[in-house]
């Protein structure tokens, strides 16, 4: 175990990353016009590169696959909206490099084509994949792929733009809620080609009229429907079908296509079709599409949205939708790349939850019934990635969505008979807790049934329920001949055992609000089981057989993955426990042996034999590419050392995004907003460690003054004095004009509007916020047990 000492070495935390030169990341008119607004320099591409560092990268991936980026997305589209139109320049039909079916992977070279709407989680899914194509073309899965410019890819909140230089076209991308809007500027040709395709699963493609593309996907129900109606601003005379050979397996090859000259409709894999103009220099066509339960709605939705052909219009519409939310926070100070990826991030932040249907719309419920929206319904929140931080900033900034967002889950709840979840955890109470802890108004006893099976009915979607439930902790069956890490079919014991304890606070303090106190002491109970999977002898938290042993062989910087922990080591899970940091402190050994294991988790070297692929993103032993951590740079807050939260903070956001030679790269995967979200609120000085909590942890804010409107009309303004790359430390605090020395606070504090003013200096300030007293609450207090 490291000794206190170990400061000395987190000291060059402090040290501010080289800065990349402006020009290569970002126009020269931003560097220049710092008073822009945040619509304006918001990059949709950050997000989609990876970190190019070793010393952050660590030994991720394995050999023969790309680095995780953040597998965001630059494409057009409006705030949660399903819709997006959106480059493709992954080829997932032939290859799986990224985990999850990302569609676009910044440093990829070529463009394989353009979806618009018909999504599912992650753009991959999207379809048709529609394509300009210049001469020759190869039918899908091969497609036709086409050199792009990357100095002449433009991405901005609502529009896309790249330049094919294979084919000499450019391509405009643009949104509305429910439809995209695409431009095709073609040079002069005797076959400009348009290719739109469905995916492996297939369906069916027809030709109805000369103008006009319509077809239904085989593939699970996307988000807008499976039904897509494609409108072309210009009538096509030669045409044609294709799809991928009945009983083929390879996927492509010559030969293996059904191509039909002037035949309307095809149907199969890959089903598609093709439309060949004779075009002059800079002629245009432009192709609107808008997806839905039918094809009546899609038709319906595309005559509301795009009646005519204005792509000028539309952008312009989309720009302002954008301007409306991110105008909600304003930021002064700071360098200009750190606004920049202040407003990109705060854009990926919506990536999450999707709209399925408006108020009054047509939508398809979870049991695949066509129902009618009595409000905005929404998709699944990823309860284990934006559960953990990104419903807070939804809740400080769009109350009004999170309610509708609440009863779109709680009627997936009805529908379903449990509450939605995700991974290894049951974290939909955390969303709901959060809320109510925030004032927004939502029938919160309504719900309470459906929190409360997922946690007590071993059928439900809680795994190994009755085994936690029995004794207390899950155990792992440890794989033959225990091979080495990672292992894939794994209970994740330990991690779920913890991730359950931590969901189980929360419907404690639930239960507790709503006076039912035999569920509150049963949850109370349960939610001590995170000590359960603690092994005093090494200091770690450790995977159990079923007869309670210790799993041996064990190594806590090995990324198990789903072998006890869940995507992450020994480490990384030692820490999540975020309702009760001062019961693991305890746990620990005490507030100094705390501090000097946490100070040994962000310095010992990450030298794992095994290999995670989501583990990028390193400080130590800390992995920012993966949830199960993130929080822990804030633990010093607890332990009387807020200055080393204040220096992590600062090192995070600098080295883990944007650090890479395109400026655009994350540590991980994004996970539909969660690492977006880490950056926005850690940028503005705190950070929800316990998204059920209505804590904040202050950590250490970047610009000089964030004026944040709230629900309600009310304001949080942040002034931060003396702030610069050097001058990282709080030396004090006052909250509206009192003077201020914990370092945290709650909602109840700037829930009527409030400001927080910092002043910062080069040196920490070791009394601020240090005292024993100051400590937040945690569950071992008897004031964190209801709060």
């Amino acid at each position: 175990m490291a000794s206190i000492d170990k400061w000395s070495e987190l000291r060059s935390l402090a040290s501010p990353c080289a800065i990349l030169l402006m020009a290569t990341t970002m126009p020269a008119a931003i560097a220049q016009a710092p008073s822009l607004r945040g619509v304006d320099i918001a990059n949709p591409l950050v997000g989609t590169a990876p970190l190019d560092r070793q010393e952050l990268i660590g030994n991720a991936p394995p050999p023969g696959e790309p680095v995780y980026s953040g597998q965001t997305s630059p494409g057009a589209r409006l705030p949660h909206s399903s819709v997006e139109a959106a480059p493709m320049n992954n080829n997932i039909a032939l290859t799986y490099p990224n985990g999850v079916p990302t569609p676009y992977y910044y440093t990829n070279p070529t463009m394989i084509g353009f979806t618009g709407g018909g999504g599912q989680t992650y753009g991959g899914n999207a379809e048709p994949v529609i394509m300009p194509v210049v001469g020759d073309w190869s039918a899908a899965p091969a497609y036709s792929q086409a050199y792009y410019d990357k100095t002449r890819e433009v991405a901005a909140p609502g529009y896309y733009s790249v330049y094919l230089d294979s084919f000499k076209t450019k391509v405009e991308l643009t949104a509305t809620r429910w439809a995209s809007l695409m431009q095709f500027s073609f040079p002069q040709s005797e076959r400009s080609n348009i290719l739109l395709n469905l995916l492996g699963h297939g369906g069916t493609i027809e030709l109805i009229d000369d103008h006009s593309i319509r077809g239904i996907s085989k593939g699970r129900e996307s988000i807008d429907g499976r039904y897509f109606v494609a409108e072309f601003s210009r009538p096509f005379t030669k045409f044609g079908t294709f799809r991928r050979s009945p009983g083929d397996d390879r996927g492509w090859g010559i030969g293996n296509k059904d191509v039909a000259p002037a035949s309307r409709s095809i149907e199969g894999d890959y089903a598609g079709a093709y439309v060949t103009y004779q075009t002059r220099p800079g002629d245009k066509v432009l192709v609107r599409m808008a997806h839905g339960t039918s094809y009546e709605q899609a038709t319906r939705r595309l005559r509301q949205e795009l009646p005519g052909w204005d792509f000028s219009a539309v952008r312009t519409a989309a720009r302002s939708a954008w301007d409306r939310l991110l105008g909600r926070v304003q930021v002064s100070g700071g360098t200009a790349k750190q606004r920049s990826l202040f407003y990109s991030t705060l854009f990926q932040s919506f990536a999450s939850p999707r709209l399925i249907a408006q108020k009054g719309e047509r939508f398809t419920d979870s049991n695949g019934k066509v129902q009618v929206a009595t409000h905005d319904r929404y998709g699944p929140v990823p309860f284990w990635d934006t559960g953990r931080n990104q419903i807070v900033l939804l809740a400080l900034m769009e109350p009004d969505v999170v309610q509708d967002i609440m009863q779109s889950e709680y009627e997936m709840a009805q529908e379903k008979g449990y509450m939605n979840t995700s991974f290894h955890g049951d974290n939909a109470v955390f969303l709901y807790l959060g809320a109510w802890k925030r004032g927004i108004p939502f029938d919160y006893a309504g719900v309470w049934p459906y929190l409360r099976k997922n946690a007590t009915d071993p059928k439900g979607p809680r795994d190994y329920l009755a085994e936690y439930d029995r004794q207390g902790w899950i155990a792992d069956i440890v794989p033959q001949g225990n091979p080495s890490p990672p292992y894939a079919g794994g209970k994740a014991g330990a991690a779920t055992t913890l991730e359950y304890a931590w969901d189980d606070h929360a419907l404690a303090d639930y239960a507790g609000r709503l006076g039912k106190t035999e569920d509150q002491h049963r949850f109370l109970q349960r939610a001590g089981n995170y000590a359960n999977v603690f092994d005093q002898l090494t200091g770690f938290v450790r995977g159990r057989t079923a007869d309670g042993k210790w799993i041996a062989p064990f190594d806590p910087q090995e990324p198990y993955y789903n072998f006890m922990m869940k995507e992450a080591s020994g480490w990384s899970t030692l820490w999540l426990a975020p309702h009760d940091v001062k019961g693991l402190m305890t746990l620990l050994g005490g507030r100094e042996a705390f501090n000097a294991k946490l100070d040994a988790f962000f310095s010992t070297p990450y030298t794992p034999k095994g290999i995670c692929r989501d583990c990028t993103g390193l400080i130590g032993q800390y992995v920012h590419g993966n949830q199960p951590d993130q929080q822990v740079p804030y633990y010093y807050d607890w332990s009387g050392q807020p200055w080393k939260t204040q220096a992590l903070v600062r090192r995070i956001l600098n080295d883990m995004y944007g650090s890479d030679a395109a400026g655009y790269g994350y540590a991980g995967m994004d996970d539909q907003g969660a690492t977006s979200s880490w950056y926005v609120m850690s940028a503005m000085g705190f950070y929800p460690v316990d998204p059920s909590s209505d804590v904040y942890m202050i950590g250490s804010p970047i610009f000089d003054h964030v004026r944040l409107e709230m629900g309600g009309g009310k304001l949080l303004e942040i002034d931060a004095r003396n702030n610069s790359a050097a001058n990282i430390y709080i030396q004090s605090m006052t909250l509206n004009g009192k003077r201020w020395t914990k370092p945290w606070f709650r909602h109840a504090d700037i829930k009527n509007g409030a400001r927080i003013s910092f002043v910062m200096g080069p040196k920490p300030n070791r009394t601020w916020g240090s005292a024993p007293a100051a400590m937040a609450p945690s569950m071992s207090d008897a004031a964190g047990r209801g709060e």
